[in-house]
């Protein structure tokens, strides 16, 4: 039997993260319905949800929390990554673009996020990076 670090067997301890973020995900929701405006706990929720493989739900929330903060490039970016995790390649470019234009500027992360793997190779985000290593200002 397989196990972790601890000695925890590791279908276990994956069980055991799954829970966690249900129950995350069901405690970030009740809280947002009653605090509908809480953009950490709404952001929190679309990681919990994407954690959990409910990828629909979680693009919901980032959409949510553009339409709250359209100006903030870091809800431009979450939301390129939902749509790249749904194989929405232009969707996700333009938010990706759109993070870019407004300040976003993390080349390493960008570069580093599995969820933007399916990018990778694409002319736009080729010339997305391109823009960025350049320190090309906001279009």
């Amino acid at each position: 039997m397989r196990q972790d670090q601890l000695g925890i067997p590791t279908a276990l301890a994956a069980d055991l993260d799954r829970k966690g973020h249900e129950f995350l995900a069901e405690f970030l929701r009740a809280h947002v319905r009653r605090h509908p405006r809480n953009l950490d706990a709404l952001a929190e929720l679309g990681h919990a949800l994407t954690k959990l493989g409910r990828l629909d739900e979680g693009l919901e929330v980032d959409r949510q929390l553009v339409r709250l903060v359209p100006d903030n490039p870091t809800v431009h970016y979450n939301l390129a990554c939902s749509l790249a995790l749904l194989n929405r390649k232009d969707d996700s470019l333009d938010a990706l673009e759109a993070a870019v234009d407004l300040g976003y500027a993390d080349t390493a992360f960008l570069l580093a996020d599995d969820d933007l793997v399916v990018l990778r190779g694409e002319l736009r985000f080729e010339r997305l990076l391109r823009r960025l290593e350049a320190g090309a200002p906001a279009r």
